[in-house]
């Protein structure tokens, strides 16, 4: 019997991923950028000279490879959304947990307003998402 085209709902779902994977692996070359490259983003976006120490290059470098990381994770999962919706559930809800940290961790950090509103609300946004999309979808082997 020839398989069926998956639910509407499936489909939205692993485009979704796929984007958002695609979007969050652009940070792997932040993993390797010159410092001084990274100092002239830093500048662009209105923060001032980007702070000179280790623990910048450590946490600038490896945040940048978690997201790549995360990103790649994503189009993992999009290859099968229904073998990997609990997969799919608790990466919605760490990413609205996180998207909300990171707007706590924003304000704290006194960054623009701008920064604040395009970092975290998106995050939960799309963890909210996820979420709801993956209740429509059939598990695997049903």
């Amino acid at each position: 019997m020839p398989r069926s085209d998956p639910p509407r709902s499936e489909r939205l779902l692993a485009l979704l991923l796929r984007l958002v994977g695609a979007v969050m692996l652009l940070a792997l070359p932040a993993v390797v950028m010159p410092t001084a490259w990274m100092d002239a983003c830093h500048r662009a976006l209105g923060l001032g000279p980007l702070p000179a120490g280790p623990i910048v290059e450590y946490l600038t470098r490896s945040i940048s490879f978690l997201y790549a990381i995360h990103g790649g994770l994503l189009l993992v999962v999009a290859s099968d959304v229904r073998r990997n919706v609990g997969v799919l559930v608790y990466l919605a809800a760490a990413g609205m947990a996180f998207g909300a940290a990171l707007v706590a961790i924003d304000l704290q950090a006194d960054l623009p307003v701008w920064w604040v509103l395009t970092e975290g609300p998106p995050l939960t946004a799309v963890g909210l998402l996820i979420l709801l999309l993956t209740r429509s979808v059939p598990r695997a082997g049903s």
